[in-house]
Protein backbone atom coordinates (compact mmCIF):
# COMPACT_ATOMS: atom_id res chain seq x y z
CA UNK A 1 0.00 0.00 0.00
CA UNK A 2 1.44 3.35 -1.02
CA UNK A 3 1.36 6.16 1.51
CA UNK A 4 -0.72 9.11 0.36
CA UNK A 5 0.99 12.47 0.00
CA UNK A 6 -1.42 15.32 -0.72
CA UNK A 7 1.31 17.18 -2.66
CA UNK A 8 2.54 14.18 -4.67
CA UNK A 9 0.46 15.00 -7.76
CA UNK A 10 1.53 18.64 -7.56
CA UNK A 11 5.22 17.64 -7.56
CA UNK A 12 4.87 14.84 -10.09
CA UNK A 13 3.12 16.65 -13.00
CA UNK A 14 2.41 13.33 -14.68
CA UNK A 15 5.94 11.88 -14.39
CA UNK A 16 4.78 8.74 -12.59
CA UNK A 17 6.28 9.31 -9.13
CA UNK A 18 3.52 7.17 -7.65
CA UNK A 19 4.56 4.19 -9.76
CA UNK A 20 1.28 4.15 -11.66
CA UNK A 21 0.13 5.65 -14.98
CA UNK A 22 -1.14 9.19 -14.38
CA UNK A 23 -4.94 9.09 -14.38
CA UNK A 24 -5.13 12.84 -14.97
CA UNK A 25 -2.55 12.98 -17.77
CA UNK A 26 -4.14 10.03 -19.58
CA UNK A 27 -7.48 11.84 -19.61
CA UNK A 28 -6.04 15.09 -21.00
CA UNK A 29 -3.51 13.70 -23.50
CA UNK A 30 -6.06 13.33 -26.29
CA UNK A 31 -6.70 17.07 -26.21
CA UNK A 32 -3.06 18.19 -26.42
CA UNK A 33 -2.44 20.36 -29.53
CA UNK A 34 -0.09 19.29 -32.30
CA UNK A 35 3.36 20.79 -31.91
CA UNK A 36 3.74 24.29 -33.32
CA UNK A 37 6.20 27.08 -32.61
CA UNK A 38 4.14 29.81 -34.27
CA UNK A 39 0.40 30.28 -33.96
CA UNK A 40 -2.36 32.83 -33.43
CA UNK A 41 -5.32 32.37 -31.13
CA UNK A 42 -7.78 34.05 -28.79
CA UNK A 43 -6.60 34.03 -25.18
CA UNK A 44 -9.76 33.47 -23.02
CA UNK A 45 -8.15 35.82 -21.61
CA UNK A 46 -5.90 33.99 -19.16
CA UNK A 47 -2.47 34.51 -17.64
CA UNK A 48 -0.49 32.53 -15.09
CA UNK A 49 2.15 33.64 -12.59
CA UNK A 50 4.01 30.79 -10.90
CA UNK A 51 5.46 30.69 -7.39
CA UNK A 52 8.38 28.24 -7.72
CA UNK A 53 11.68 30.13 -7.39
CA UNK A 54 9.97 33.24 -5.96
CA UNK A 55 10.84 36.10 -6.43
CA UNK A 56 12.12 35.01 -9.90
CA UNK A 57 9.23 33.03 -11.32
CA UNK A 58 7.78 31.61 -14.52
CA UNK A 59 4.76 33.42 -15.90
CA UNK A 60 2.99 33.79 -19.21
CA UNK A 61 -0.04 33.77 -21.46
CA UNK A 62 -2.46 30.90 -22.00
CA UNK A 63 -3.99 30.73 -25.46
CA UNK A 64 -5.33 28.06 -27.81
CA UNK A 65 -4.46 27.73 -31.50
CA UNK A 66 -7.95 28.91 -32.41
CA UNK A 67 -9.91 32.13 -32.51
CA UNK A 68 -13.35 33.09 -31.29
CA UNK A 69 -15.24 32.97 -28.01
CA UNK A 70 -12.81 31.00 -25.86
CA UNK A 71 -14.01 32.12 -22.40
CA UNK A 72 -15.22 28.59 -21.64
CA UNK A 73 -11.61 27.43 -21.58
CA UNK A 74 -10.87 29.58 -18.55
CA UNK A 75 -13.78 30.71 -16.40
CA UNK A 76 -15.11 28.55 -13.52
CA UNK A 77 -18.16 30.82 -13.46
CA UNK A 78 -19.08 29.50 -16.92
CA UNK A 79 -18.11 25.90 -16.11
CA UNK A 80 -20.47 25.82 -13.17
CA UNK A 81 -23.28 27.72 -14.88
CA UNK A 82 -23.26 25.23 -17.78
CA UNK A 83 -22.57 22.26 -15.47
CA UNK A 84 -19.67 21.13 -17.64
CA UNK A 85 -18.21 17.71 -16.89
CA UNK A 86 -14.60 17.15 -15.85
CA UNK A 87 -13.91 15.76 -19.32
CA UNK A 88 -15.36 18.91 -20.93
CA UNK A 89 -13.10 21.11 -18.80
CA UNK A 90 -10.02 18.95 -19.42
CA UNK A 91 -10.78 19.27 -23.14
CA UNK A 92 -10.58 23.05 -22.83
CA UNK A 93 -7.50 23.04 -20.60
CA UNK A 94 -5.67 20.60 -22.86
CA UNK A 95 -6.05 22.93 -25.85
CA UNK A 96 -4.43 25.90 -24.09
CA UNK A 97 -0.72 26.53 -24.67
CA UNK A 98 1.21 28.11 -21.80
CA UNK A 99 3.72 30.47 -23.44
CA UNK A 100 5.99 31.36 -20.58
CA UNK A 101 8.97 33.50 -19.62
CA UNK A 102 10.81 34.37 -16.41
CA UNK A 103 10.53 37.64 -14.55
CA UNK A 104 11.10 39.08 -11.10
CA UNK A 105 7.91 39.88 -9.22
CA UNK A 106 8.83 43.57 -8.87
CA UNK A 107 9.24 43.88 -12.65
CA UNK A 108 5.50 44.65 -12.84
CA UNK A 109 6.46 48.33 -12.66
CA UNK A 110 8.73 48.10 -15.72
CA UNK A 111 7.85 48.26 -19.39
CA UNK A 112 9.31 44.91 -20.41
CA UNK A 113 7.73 43.73 -23.63
CA UNK A 114 6.42 40.27 -22.67
CA UNK A 115 5.26 41.52 -19.30
CA UNK A 116 3.39 44.44 -20.80
CA UNK A 117 1.51 42.16 -23.21
CA UNK A 118 0.63 39.76 -20.38
CA UNK A 119 -0.67 42.64 -18.28
CA UNK A 120 -2.79 44.02 -21.11
CA UNK A 121 -4.37 40.61 -21.58
CA UNK A 122 -5.09 40.35 -17.84
CA UNK A 123 -7.20 43.52 -17.97
CA UNK A 124 -9.50 42.35 -20.76
CA UNK A 125 -12.99 41.02 -20.07
CA UNK A 126 -13.20 39.40 -23.52
CA UNK A 127 -10.97 37.03 -25.51
CA UNK A 128 -7.92 38.76 -26.98
CA UNK A 129 -6.33 37.68 -30.27
CA UNK A 130 -2.58 37.20 -29.84
CA UNK A 131 0.21 35.96 -32.09
CA UNK A 132 2.76 33.72 -30.37
CA UNK A 133 6.29 32.63 -31.37
CA UNK A 134 7.86 29.87 -29.24
CA UNK A 135 11.54 29.01 -28.83
CA UNK A 136 10.72 25.30 -28.69
CA UNK A 137 7.69 23.07 -29.34
CA UNK A 138 5.30 22.63 -26.43
CA UNK A 139 6.31 20.13 -23.76
CA UNK A 140 3.84 17.42 -22.79
CA UNK A 141 3.05 17.83 -19.14
CA UNK A 142 0.65 19.31 -16.59
CA UNK A 143 0.79 21.59 -13.58
CA UNK A 144 -1.40 20.08 -10.85
CA UNK A 145 -2.50 22.43 -8.08
CA UNK A 146 -5.57 22.17 -5.84
CA UNK A 147 -6.05 25.94 -6.10
CA UNK A 148 -6.01 26.19 -9.90
CA UNK A 149 -7.39 24.48 -13.00
CA UNK A 150 -4.89 22.28 -14.83
CA UNK A 151 -2.22 24.11 -16.81
CA UNK A 152 -0.42 22.13 -19.50
CA UNK A 153 1.57 22.49 -22.71
CA UNK A 154 4.35 24.77 -21.42
CA UNK A 155 6.84 26.25 -23.90
CA UNK A 156 9.37 29.13 -23.72
CA UNK A 157 8.13 32.34 -25.29
CA UNK A 158 10.24 33.88 -28.05
CA UNK A 159 7.95 36.71 -29.15
CA UNK A 160 4.33 37.81 -28.78
CA UNK A 161 2.11 40.40 -30.41
CA UNK A 162 -1.42 41.52 -29.67
CA UNK A 163 -3.53 41.42 -32.83
CA UNK A 164 -6.26 43.63 -31.37
CA UNK A 165 -6.79 46.04 -28.52
CA UNK A 166 -8.05 44.36 -25.33
CA UNK A 167 -11.55 45.39 -24.22
CA UNK A 168 -11.19 46.86 -20.72
CA UNK A 169 -14.08 47.86 -18.43
CA UNK A 170 -14.05 51.57 -17.52
CA UNK A 171 -13.89 50.82 -13.79
CA UNK A 172 -10.93 48.47 -14.32
CA UNK A 173 -9.10 51.03 -16.43
CA UNK A 174 -9.72 53.73 -13.81
CA UNK A 175 -8.49 51.68 -10.84
CA UNK A 176 -5.44 50.32 -12.65
CA UNK A 177 -4.49 53.92 -13.46
CA UNK A 178 -4.97 54.99 -9.83
CA UNK A 179 -1.47 54.57 -8.41
CA UNK A 180 -2.40 56.27 -5.12
CA UNK A 181 -5.01 53.73 -4.05
CA UNK A 182 -4.23 50.66 -1.96
CA UNK A 183 -4.72 47.28 -3.64
CA UNK A 184 -7.29 46.15 -1.04
CA UNK A 185 -9.42 49.26 -1.69
CA UNK A 186 -9.25 48.71 -5.45
CA UNK A 187 -10.25 45.05 -5.04
CA UNK A 188 -13.31 46.04 -2.99
CA UNK A 189 -14.31 48.67 -5.54
CA UNK A 190 -13.98 46.22 -8.43
CA UNK A 191 -16.16 43.75 -6.54
CA UNK A 192 -18.80 46.40 -5.83
CA UNK A 193 -18.76 47.21 -9.57
CA UNK A 194 -19.74 43.59 -10.37
CA UNK A 195 -16.40 42.64 -11.94
CA UNK A 196 -16.12 38.82 -11.91
CA UNK A 197 -13.94 37.39 -9.17
CA UNK A 198 -11.89 35.46 -11.76
CA UNK A 199 -11.08 38.73 -13.54
CA UNK A 200 -10.09 40.50 -10.31
CA UNK A 201 -7.70 37.62 -9.57
CA UNK A 202 -5.95 38.06 -12.94
CA UNK A 203 -5.60 41.81 -12.49
CA UNK A 204 -4.07 41.41 -9.02
CA UNK A 205 -1.80 38.60 -10.20
CA UNK A 206 -0.47 40.78 -13.04
CA UNK A 207 0.61 43.44 -10.51
CA UNK A 208 -1.81 46.07 -11.75
CA UNK A 209 -3.34 47.20 -8.45
CA UNK A 210 -2.14 49.19 -5.47
CA UNK A 211 0.22 52.04 -4.69
CA UNK A 212 2.80 52.56 -7.42
CA UNK A 213 5.77 51.84 -5.15
CA UNK A 214 4.17 48.62 -3.85
CA UNK A 215 2.98 47.07 -7.11
CA UNK A 216 4.35 43.64 -7.86
CA UNK A 217 3.35 40.42 -9.57
CA UNK A 218 1.44 37.98 -7.38
CA UNK A 219 1.63 34.21 -7.99
CA UNK A 220 -1.78 33.15 -9.27
CA UNK A 221 -2.24 30.62 -6.48
CA UNK A 222 -1.74 33.33 -3.86
CA UNK A 223 -3.93 35.81 -5.72
CA UNK A 224 -6.90 33.40 -5.67
CA UNK A 225 -6.82 33.09 -1.87
CA UNK A 226 -6.01 36.78 -1.37
CA UNK A 227 -9.12 37.91 -3.26
CA UNK A 228 -11.47 35.54 -1.39
CA UNK A 229 -9.89 36.54 1.93
CA UNK A 230 -9.99 40.29 1.33
CA UNK A 231 -13.58 40.30 0.07
CA UNK A 232 -14.99 38.06 2.81
CA UNK A 233 -13.29 40.18 5.49
CA UNK A 234 -14.73 43.26 3.81
CA UNK A 235 -18.25 41.80 4.08
CA UNK A 236 -17.65 40.69 7.67
CA UNK A 237 -17.02 44.28 8.74
CA UNK A 238 -20.81 44.75 8.54
CA UNK A 239 -21.98 41.20 9.19
CA UNK A 240 -20.54 41.15 12.73
CA UNK A 241 -22.99 43.92 13.69
CA UNK A 242 -26.10 42.28 12.26
CA UNK A 243 -28.74 40.46 14.31
CA UNK A 244 -28.34 36.69 14.56
CA UNK A 245 -30.56 34.39 12.48
CA UNK A 246 -33.49 32.96 14.47
CA UNK A 247 -33.53 29.34 13.24
CA UNK A 248 -31.23 26.64 11.89
CA UNK A 249 -30.80 26.86 8.14
CA UNK A 250 -29.37 24.24 5.79
CA UNK A 251 -28.13 24.63 2.20
CA UNK A 252 -26.45 22.14 -0.11
CA UNK A 253 -24.89 21.81 -3.55
CA UNK A 254 -23.00 19.27 -5.62
CA UNK A 255 -20.71 19.50 -8.63
CA UNK A 256 -18.34 17.00 -10.32
CA UNK A 257 -17.98 14.88 -7.20
CA UNK A 258 -17.84 17.72 -4.67
CA UNK A 259 -20.79 17.55 -2.27
CA UNK A 260 -21.38 20.46 0.11
CA UNK A 261 -23.63 20.94 3.14
CA UNK A 262 -23.82 24.38 4.78
CA UNK A 263 -25.28 24.53 8.31
CA UNK A 264 -26.12 28.01 9.62
CA UNK A 265 -26.80 28.15 13.36
CA UNK A 266 -28.31 31.02 15.41
CA UNK A 267 -25.23 32.53 17.02
CA UNK A 268 -22.60 35.20 16.56
CA UNK A 269 -20.37 34.68 13.52
CA UNK A 270 -17.96 31.78 13.54
CA UNK A 271 -16.88 29.56 10.67
CA UNK A 272 -15.61 26.02 10.23
CA UNK A 273 -14.87 23.81 7.23
CA UNK A 274 -14.43 20.03 7.48
CA UNK A 275 -13.46 18.27 4.27
CA UNK A 276 -13.50 14.52 3.71
CA UNK A 277 -11.20 13.45 0.88
CA UNK A 278 -12.63 10.06 0.02
CA UNK A 279 -10.50 7.16 -1.32
CA UNK A 280 -9.97 7.44 -5.06
CA UNK A 281 -10.56 11.20 -5.21
CA UNK A 282 -7.90 13.50 -6.66
CA UNK A 283 -6.17 14.36 -3.35
CA UNK A 284 -6.52 10.88 -1.83
CA UNK A 285 -5.89 8.51 -4.74
CA UNK A 286 -4.10 5.60 -3.05
CA UNK A 287 -5.30 5.25 0.54
CA UNK A 288 -8.24 3.08 1.56
CA UNK A 289 -9.15 5.44 4.39
CA UNK A 290 -10.86 8.83 4.44
CA UNK A 291 -8.64 11.88 4.81
CA UNK A 292 -10.23 14.58 7.01
CA UNK A 293 -9.09 18.20 6.87
CA UNK A 294 -10.39 20.95 9.16
CA UNK A 295 -9.98 24.68 9.81
CA UNK A 296 -11.93 27.02 12.10
CA UNK A 297 -12.26 30.64 13.14
CA UNK A 298 -14.23 32.37 15.89
CA UNK A 299 -15.99 35.71 15.97
CA UNK A 300 -12.73 37.70 15.78
CA UNK A 301 -11.40 35.81 12.77
CA UNK A 302 -8.10 33.98 12.33
CA UNK A 303 -4.57 35.37 12.11
CA UNK A 304 -2.94 32.39 10.41
CA UNK A 305 -3.47 30.77 7.03
CA UNK A 306 -6.00 27.91 6.88
CA UNK A 307 -3.26 25.42 6.03
CA UNK A 308 -5.41 22.28 6.19
CA UNK A 309 -8.35 23.18 3.95
CA UNK A 310 -6.25 25.88 2.19
CA UNK A 311 -7.85 27.91 -0.63
CA UNK A 312 -11.28 26.22 -0.49
CA UNK A 313 -11.71 27.56 3.06
CA UNK A 314 -11.64 31.17 1.85
CA UNK A 315 -13.85 30.44 -1.19
CA UNK A 316 -16.47 28.85 1.09
CA UNK A 317 -16.27 31.75 3.54
CA UNK A 318 -16.73 34.21 0.70
CA UNK A 319 -19.98 32.51 -0.39
CA UNK A 320 -21.30 32.37 3.19
CA UNK A 321 -20.52 36.06 3.76
CA UNK A 322 -22.24 37.07 0.51
CA UNK A 323 -25.39 35.34 1.72
CA UNK A 324 -25.28 36.80 5.24
CA UNK A 325 -24.76 40.27 3.80
CA UNK A 326 -27.73 39.72 1.49
CA UNK A 327 -30.10 38.81 4.36
CA UNK A 328 -28.46 41.29 6.77
CA UNK A 329 -27.92 38.67 9.49
CA UNK A 330 -25.01 36.89 11.15
CA UNK A 331 -24.70 33.21 12.00
CA UNK A 332 -22.32 30.45 12.95
CA UNK A 333 -21.58 28.37 9.86
CA UNK A 334 -20.37 24.78 9.53
CA UNK A 335 -19.32 23.65 6.04
CA UNK A 336 -19.11 19.93 5.31
CA UNK A 337 -17.57 18.72 2.06
CA UNK A 338 -17.27 15.24 0.65
CA UNK A 339 -14.65 15.12 -2.10
CA UNK A 340 -15.77 11.94 -3.82
CA UNK A 341 -14.12 9.48 -6.19
CA UNK A 342 -15.81 11.14 -9.20
CA UNK A 343 -13.59 14.18 -8.64
CA UNK A 344 -10.52 12.66 -10.28
CA UNK A 345 -8.84 15.83 -11.65
CA UNK A 346 -8.40 19.19 -9.89
CA UNK A 347 -10.35 22.06 -11.44
CA UNK A 348 -9.29 24.76 -9.01
CA UNK A 349 -10.86 26.69 -6.16
CA UNK A 350 -13.09 28.63 -8.58
CA UNK A 351 -15.56 25.77 -9.07
CA UNK A 352 -15.82 25.34 -5.29
CA UNK A 353 -16.58 29.04 -4.90
CA UNK A 354 -19.30 28.85 -7.54
CA UNK A 355 -20.81 25.65 -6.10
CA UNK A 356 -20.88 27.32 -2.67
CA UNK A 357 -22.46 30.48 -4.06
CA UNK A 358 -25.12 28.49 -5.87
CA UNK A 359 -26.10 26.66 -2.66
CA UNK A 360 -27.15 29.99 -1.17
CA UNK A 361 -29.30 30.87 -4.18
CA UNK A 362 -31.64 28.02 -3.25
CA UNK A 363 -34.39 28.15 -0.66
CA UNK A 364 -33.04 27.11 2.78
CA UNK A 365 -34.28 24.07 4.69
CA UNK A 366 -35.29 25.04 8.26
CA UNK A 367 -34.94 23.01 11.45
CA UNK A 368 -35.63 23.31 15.17
CA UNK A 369 -32.71 21.26 16.48
CA UNK A 370 -29.16 20.16 15.71
CA UNK A 371 -30.27 16.53 15.73
CA UNK A 372 -32.89 17.16 13.02
CA UNK A 373 -30.55 19.06 10.72
CA UNK A 374 -27.79 16.46 11.06
CA UNK A 375 -30.29 13.74 10.22
CA UNK A 376 -31.16 15.59 7.01
CA UNK A 377 -27.48 16.06 6.18
CA UNK A 378 -26.90 12.33 6.66
CA UNK A 379 -29.57 11.55 4.05
CA UNK A 380 -27.36 13.17 1.38
CA UNK A 381 -23.89 12.25 2.65
CA UNK A 382 -22.11 8.97 1.99
CA UNK A 383 -19.99 9.06 5.14
CA UNK A 384 -21.45 8.70 8.66
CA UNK A 385 -22.37 12.14 9.98
CA UNK A 386 -20.91 11.10 13.34
CA UNK A 387 -17.47 11.35 11.74
CA UNK A 388 -17.98 15.08 11.18
CA UNK A 389 -19.89 15.66 14.41
CA UNK A 390 -17.08 14.28 16.57
CA UNK A 391 -14.49 16.44 14.80
CA UNK A 392 -16.45 19.72 14.69
CA UNK A 393 -15.23 22.36 17.11
CA UNK A 394 -18.13 24.62 16.17
CA UNK A 395 -20.79 22.06 17.12
CA UNK A 396 -19.07 21.34 20.44
CA UNK A 397 -18.98 25.03 21.35
CA UNK A 398 -22.56 25.60 20.23
CA UNK A 399 -23.78 22.72 22.40
CA UNK A 400 -22.11 24.18 25.52
CA UNK A 401 -23.73 27.61 25.17
CA UNK A 402 -26.93 28.43 27.04
CA UNK A 403 -29.09 30.88 25.13
CA UNK A 404 -31.59 33.46 26.48
CA UNK A 405 -34.32 31.89 24.34
CA UNK A 406 -34.27 28.90 26.68
CA UNK A 407 -36.13 30.94 29.33
CA UNK A 408 -38.41 32.90 26.98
Amino acid sequence: MQIFDSELCARCKGRGYCGKPCKILSKIKEFFPKTKTHFSGSSPPEIFVGRIGYPLVNMGILSPQERGQTEEMSLPEIWYEKKLTIKDILNFRGRLIYSRFKSKIKDSRTNKKFLKIMQEISLSNRPVSVEIFLKKPVKEGINVDKHLPLIGNPAPLKAARLEENPHVEKKVDYLVSDIDNKASNSIKELYRSKIQVSNIIKILSAGMLGLKKNRKLVPTRWAVTAIDDILSKFLLEKIRYYQEISEILLFHSEYVGNHYEFLLLPDKFSFEVIEAKMPGSVWNPFSNSVLLMQDYEGFNGRKTYAENVTGAYYANRMAVCEYLERIKRQASCLVLRECREEYYAPLGVGILREASRDAFKQKPEKFDSIEEVLQKVQSRMKLPIQLFKEKSRLLKEHKKQTRLSRWL
